[in-house]
């Protein structure tokens, strides 16, 4: 039987979600083209159909990601904070942030992959910055600045705490203390605004 193209579009919709998921859940190199066709519902077969490599698939299947990742971040950046330093974040392999589960292995593929991170870390910054002006920042681009630390910190929490076993106790140490850190520095002046600071010539 033929298939349509609404249904040819749907089917290549759910690849890119099934993609999406199975990525983060076990990294590029974790999931074959058979498997995730498998996982998709679909036949091995009609996926280059729809995607020239698995390379394609990968770029689009993280701006798929990125988009889900955006939505669901709060204008809030200390609610953001919290939520993403909690236990059911670090626990959420296959739904959680795409920077945290990919960045290391996004490192190492071709450019079309790495420049959907680019694009997808930048929106992820503006949904930041589009929220309420952080305490103590002057301007738009002391403001970017100290989302982009923050989103560097958190990250960087969740990679290393995934790191050590799910039981092991310095697993949530490093979010506590992670966690507790930066939502502390909210309310401490940048090194942009603090007293005596010299702006750059």
């Amino acid at each position: 039987m033929k298939v349509t193209k609404a249904q040819a579009q749907a089917n290549r919709a759910r690849v890119v979600e099934t993609a999406a998921t199975l990525f983060r859940e076990r990294g590029y190199d974790g999931v074959g083209v058979a498997d995730l066709m498998a996982a998709a519902g679909l036949t091995h077969g009609g996926f280059y159909k729809n995607f020239g490599s698995k390379t394609d698939l990968m770029a689009e299947s993280a701006a798929c990601s990125f988009a889900q990742s955006a939505l669901s971040v709060g204008a809030d950046i200390a609610e953001f904070v919290q939520t993403y330093l909690s236990r059911e974040h670090r626990d959420a392999h296959a739904t959680g942030c795409t920077i945290a589960a990919l960045s290391g292995d996004a490192a190492r593929q071709p450019e079309a992959v790495r420049a959907a991170f680019v694009t997808g870390i930048e929106r992820q910054l503006a949904v930041l910055n589009a929220g309420p002006s952080l305490p103590n920042a002057a301007g738009t681009s002391a403001e970017r600045a100290r989302h982009l630390a923050i989103l560097a910190q958190v990250v960087g929490a969740v990679v290393i705490s995934r790191a050590c076993p799910d039981d092991a106790p310095l697993a949530d140490e490093i979010l506590a203390v992670c966690r507790d850190r930066i939502l502390a520095s909210l309310n401490t002046p940048s090194a942009e605004n603090a007293p005596g600071h010299e702006p750059d010539a």
